[in-house]
């Protein structure tokens, strides 16, 4: 039995498409790094601004009296206090992770601690009514608070990211000389 093997050679076109493509790839890496952190940074003050209204106070209140971690605060607070309380944190880890070129270290920090301000705010989808019963419950949700929450994932793999690459910016200071 005799095999032959047949090489497949790219045309010059595809070449240059790859070319193109490789040469391209690291533009968008740090576009995308950028878009990626600083749209974590707006969407962090803006909405943490918004916690300072009566509106947006009460539009969160059924979330945080729904949840285990949240309602003891709300029942220490209040509905407004709370609210500015969340929209301080809230403008202060968007600042926070802004400052990436200027301290790493800072950004990184902020960036975990978003991590964490997302994971429980992803409880919320557990804890708070809204499986969409006229969709036959899970997994059909409601517009508030389901669809709502969901953008938290993203968020949540945005926060890991800005951390990670930011914590990764951090001077090592164990490999620093030590000479004056």
């Amino acid at each position: 039995m005799h095999t032959t093997t047949k090489t497949i050679s790219a045309s010059p076109n595809f070449t240059k498409i790859e070319a193109r493509a490789s040469a391209l790839a690291p533009i968008l890496n740090r576009l995308g790094i950028g878009i990626l952190r600083y749209g974590l940074v707006i969407v962090l003050l803006w909405i943490g601004g918004m916690k300072f209204t009566a509106y947006e106070a009460a539009g969160i209140a059924p979330l945080e009296i729904h949840s285990p971690l949240m309602n003891w605060l709300y029942y220490l607070l209040g509905e407004r206090n709370l609210s500015n309380l969340l929209g301080v944190v809230e403008i202060a880890l968007g600042l926070g992770i802004a400052l990436r070129y200027v301290a790493p270290l800072v950004s990184g920090i902020a960036s975990l601690l978003s991590v964490g301000m997302f994971l429980t705010t992803l409880t919320f989808l557990f804890t708070t009514p809204g499986w969409e019963t006229t969709l036959g419950g899970f997994p059909g949700i409601s517009a508030m608070p389901g669809q709502f929450l969901l953008k938290d994932i993203v968020l949540l793999g945005a926060a890991v990211f800005t951390a990670s690459e930011a914590l990764a910016a951090v001077p090592d200071q164990r490999h620093e000389s030590n000479t004056p």
